[in-house]
């Protein structure tokens, strides 16, 4: 991740926000990646929700700093209907920076009901990463 002139707060480090928006640009890209596109969502009329997002900042990041960011599967329905996401967030490839945890499910756009996605879905989180004490639910 490029950290931007923009995404600085006063203090001149990472503005607390540009945290959440790492995870879910990395979030979607993985999805995107493994099949989960813009276009499968539409044709199967569904969408991701996040329930809770909660940050654990650990360490300062400056403008200089390079900027890597890992996604990992911590707990999942079998159906995958919903999950638990958690990334963290490295400076300078070796300094823990932050812990990024998002609770989330699949919501049918037209119902507006909590669903499980298509079996076409189960690949995608097979590929996932998952974390230490990955749990099914």
């Amino acid at each position: 991740m490029d950290v931007r002139w923009a995404d600085l707060d006063p203090n001149f480090h990472l503005r607390h926000s540009v945290y959440y928006d790492y995870g879910a640009t990395l979030r979607i890209d993985f999805l995107h990646q493994h099949g989960i596109t813009p276009e499968f969502l539409r044709e199967h009329k569904l969408g991701p929700i996040l329930f809770r997002e909660e940050c654990q900042f650990k360490r300062e990041i400056r403008p200089d700093d390079k900027v890597t960011i890992d996604l990992q599967l911590m707990r999942c329905t079998p159906n995958l209907s919903r999950w638990t996401i958690q990334h963290r967030i490295f400076r300078n490839e070796d300094t823990l920076s932050a812990i990024l945890t998002v609770d989330g499910a699949w919501i049918d756009i037209n119902l507006r009901k909590l669903i499980a996605p298509p079996p076409e879905a189960r690949s995608t989180f097979e590929q996932m990463p998952r974390g230490e004490g990955f749990v099914w639910q």
